[in-house]
């Protein structure tokens, strides 16, 4: 392996630390030491990742369908695990291509689980920076045809970007090159829950971490400027567009998120 895309196994990493909240085994004794201060401190962290990672499904589900996206951008996506976002895609039209962006080469080293494709469509994994959007732009246009929509998804990245004005104009150079008709789909921590931000500040202070910040709904909502918001808008992830059916005791979560169209 290229020594500039080792696995560093000393400093805990938001993709492996998120794969040990959702029960999985793709982590380090760094991640979970730093995955277990934060449950001491907000054991509904499993929540928060359980109920995001549904309404990413269903997002994908409404894109594919009601939406009609065959193109998705998946930037910030983490170890593979049950119902990743071309699975969801692929089950409904099976054309779908999706192009897979991260950083940490844990997760490109898990990159054929997220290479699974049918035979119409296809996927692909980049590894690079939601920082970097002009790198991500023109590698991804390898596989997806910028020319035609495409759905943007930036699940629970945001957030690893502290400066408002920043992250605004990295979601706004990815809008810019994607044609009207795309849609950008995202959720991130809110600082709705005061032992959720007291948890986040402790992670933040250990050594070698990209620090997280949590953001109150309106400054995600900032986020789609430039689009037309999907009802219900920007919400917590368990109240967008939950799956009818008997009504169940969702636990309520500090993470909000929506869908928006660009006109």
């Amino acid at each position: 392996m290229d020594p500039q895309h080792q696995i560093d196994t000393t400093v805990p990493h938001s993709a492996r630390i998120w794969n040990f909240f959702l029960g999985g085994t793709d982590n380090y004794p760094v991640d979970r030491a730093a995955g277990e201060q934060v449950l001491t401190a907000f054991p509904g962290m499993v929540d928060m990742a359980r109920q995001s990672r549904r309404m990413l499904t269903r997002v994908v589900r409404y894109l594919t369908g009601i939406a009609g996206m065959r193109q998705f951008l998946d930037i910030g996506t983490g170890l593979p695990t049950m119902d990743n976002t071309h699975e969801v895609a692929q089950r409904l039209a099976p054309g779908s291509r999706v192009v897979y962006v991260d950083n940490d080469p844990m997760v490109g080293a898990h990159a054929r689980a997220l290479l699974t494709s049918t035979p119409e469509g296809a996927t692909d994994f980049l590894e690079a920076d939601v920082r970097d959007p002009g790198a991500i732009l023109a590698r991804a246009g390898r596989t997806l045809d910028l020319d035609r929509p495409v759905a943007l998804m930036l699940m629970g990245i945001l957030g690893l970007i502290g400066d408002d004005d920043q992250a605004r104009a990295v979601v706004a150079r990815l809008l810019e090159a994607l044609p009207p008709g795309s849609h950008l789909a995202l959720y991130d921590g809110t600082d709705t829950d005061p032992a959720y931000t007291a948890a986040i500040s402790a992670h933040n202070a250990r050594p070698g971490v990209v620090p997280y910040t949590p953001r109150g709904q309106e400054r995600i909502a900032a986020f789609f400027a430039g689009t037309d918001l999907v009802e219900p808008g920007v919400v917590p992830v368990t109240r967008w567009r939950p799956d009818p059916g008997p009504e169940e005791a969702v636990p309520e979560v500090a993470c909000a998120g929506g869908v928006g169209r660009k006109p």
